[in-house]
């Protein structure tokens, strides 16, 4: 045993969806050098937060543990190399829902950093799905955190006539 085996054994666990889902929103959160408040709050709404009894949010312990990892696996990994052994794991209905998770995170705080801009595209490109595939779900997350629709009465979606529909 060398002098520095000790620390191998916390090379990680095994990449599970799971695991993929919370690591997503950990490399999303943390693109832009900085986690604001909402993104964190949205990372514990997504990750089933609760009122822990002191008035303030956490995660349960299962989720808890699942998040040290997925911090633990961000901290040492590159998203280049997480994307390379969590695409094959993920069902297309997993990959979808990461993406629209990572597109409401990167909304949390307003508008979306280049760098998230760009980390969106990396997992587009990794997932395989194309921006036009993933364009209608995009625009329903756009409309969901567009809240400037009841505090702005000259928004062009509230124009008399305007009705939201999808692009195909």
């Amino acid at each position: 045993m060398g002098l520095f085996d000790m620390f191998k054994s916390d090379a990680g666990e095994k990449m599970t969806p799971h695991l993929a889902f919370a690591t997503s929103l950990i490399y999303i959160m943390s693109a832009d050098g900085e986690m604001d408040a909402e993104e964190i709050g949205h990372l514990l709404s997504v990750l089933g937060g609760k009122d822990n009894g002191s008035g303030s949010i956490g995660v349960g312990a299962q989720n808890q543990a699942l998040l040290d990892s997925a911090v633990k696996y961000r901290r040492k990994n590159s998203v280049e190399t997480f994307l390379s052994e969590a695409a094959p794991l993920l069902s297309d209905a997993q990959k979808m829902c990461i993406l629209t998770n990572l597109i409401d995170s990167s909304l949390a705080d307003g508008q979306p950093e280049p760098e998230e801009q760009e980390m969106i595209a990396k997992f587009l490109k990794s997932f395989a799905i194309s921006e036009e595939r993933f364009r209608p779900f995009f625009e329903v997350i756009l409309l969901k955190n567009d809240r400037s629709v009841f505090t702005d009465t000259h928004h062009p979606k509230n124009a008399a006539g305007y009705q939201v529909k999808l692009s195909v």
